[in-house]
């Protein structure tokens, strides 16, 4: 598996648990590297988790907003915790990391929601990032 495909995986999980737990970033990270801690995971992969972590927790409001509004008929809190999840890492990656090409972003979230959800998930958060990347467009 490629090492930003792994990041995102983690991230991915990261970010469930804070949306669960409410714990802060900091703490979910914490608890995640340490439950990860005898896998020998590159520094590299744990520095892009990190950065899409902290990334979407400290743009979460943008990035809800943002995303509600391109859900149209949708309410955030009504979505699924790991879609919502993957919408928000796909927008965060889209409108504040410029090293990402947007069809890698808009990939790999679709192959997230293909793996962690559905089918029809990979195509809701596909349509969603799609309207995200057209705004940005504008």
């Amino acid at each position: 598996m490629r090492k930003r495909t792994l990041g995102r995986e983690f991230a991915l999980q990261v970010l469930y648990q804070i949306d669960i737990t409410h714990d802060s970033c900091d703490v979910a990270l914490n608890n995640f590297w340490q439950a990860h801690s005898e896998e020998n995971i590159e520094e590299e992969i744990k520095k892009f988790t990190d950065e899409l972590v902290k990334g979407v927790t400290e743009n979460l409001e943008v990035i809800d907003a943002k995303v509600a509004q391109c859900a149209t008929n949708w309410q955030l809190k009504r979505m699924a915790v790991v879609d919502r999840n993957i919408l928000r890492m796909g927008y965060f990656e889209l409108m504040f990391r410029d090293d990402i090409p947007f069809k890698v972003s808009i990939n790999e979230a679709v192959e997230l929601a293909k793996k962690y959800s559905s089918i029809e998930a990979s195509k809701f958060v596909n349509g969603i990032l799609d309207k995200v990347r057209l705004e940005k467009n504008k």
